[in-house]
C-alpha cells in the first residue's frame, strides 16, 4: 500500500484532553503513523480566529496566519478526516466557523466563468467524517436523516471538490461503555493503517 498525506482535523471545540473525539484522532494518528503514513493535524479547539460576519470579509480579507497555515496542510494531503461531536444537531459553531475560514475562495474553490457553478480546487483529495453522539446511530441516519453530515459531505467537501466521503457514526458516545469505546479506538486506529 503507497504510504498517503493525511491531515486530521480534530473538530472538539474543547481543547481539553479529556474528550473522546480527542481520543479517537489520536487512535487514527498513530495507526496511520504506524502504516508509514505522513500525517498532520489541526485541532480546531486550540486555534484563535474570528468568525466571519459579511460577504466581503469571506471572499475578500485575508484569513490568519493560523488558517493559512491550515490551508496548507490541507493542500498538501491527499486525505482528510474529521472528528467532531454532535451538538444540537449539528457540527459545533467553533467548527462551523472554522471551516468558513479555510474553504474560502481562491482556495477551495473559484468562481466559474459565465453563469455555471464554482471550480473545484481541492479534487483529487478524498474524506472521512467521524461523528459522535449521544443518541443511537441509527435513530441519527433514520429520524433525523444524518441532515448535518450530509450538509458536511455534499455542501462543503463536495462543493470543493474532495470526494469521496466516507462517514464513521459513533452513537451513544457518552454511555458506551469502556468495551465499546476500546472498539471504536481499535477501529479509528485501523482506519488510519488503511489510510481512509
Amino acid at each position: 500500500m503507497k504510504p498517503k498525506r493525511i491531515v486530521v482535523i480534530d473538530g472538539h471545540p474543547d481543547p481539553r484532553g479529556a474528550r473522546f473525539v480527542h481520543a479517537l484522532a489520536e487512535s487514527y494518528c498513530d495507526g496511520a503513523r504506524a502504516a508509514g503514513h505522513e500525517v498532520r493535524t489541526i485541532i480546531v479547539g486550540q486555534l484563535r480566529f474570528p468568525l466571519l460576519r459579511t460577504t466581503e470579509d469571506f471572499q475578500h480579507n485575508d484569513p490568519r496566519d493560523a488558517i493559512r497555515e491550515c490551508q496548507e496542510h490541507v493542500a498538501w494531503a491527499e486525505h482528510v478526516v474529521i472528528l467532531y461531536p454532535l451538538w444540537l444537531g449539528s457540527m459545533p459553531a467553533l467548527l462551523k466557523g472554522f471551516f468558513e475560514q479555510l474553504f474560502r475562495p481562491g482556495f477551495a474553490f473559484a468562481a466559474s466563468r459565465g453563469k455555471g457553478l464554482p471550480k473545484k480546487l481541492l479534487k483529487g483529495k478524498s474524506a472521512r467524517i467521524v461523528v459522535t453522539m449521544g443518541m443511537p446511530r441509527f435513530f441519527y441516519r433514520w429520524y433525523y436523516g444524518a441532515h448535518s453530515l450530509k450538509s458536511l459531505e455534499r455542501n462543503i467537501l463536495a462543493f470543493c471538490g474532495i470526494a469521496p466521503v466516507h462517514a464513521s457514526i459513533v452513537g451513544m458516545a457518552e454511555s458506551m461503555g469502556s468495551a465499546g469505546r476500546s472498539a471504536w479506538l481499535k477501529k479509528l486506529s485501523r482506519l488510519g493503517r488503511l489510510g481512509r
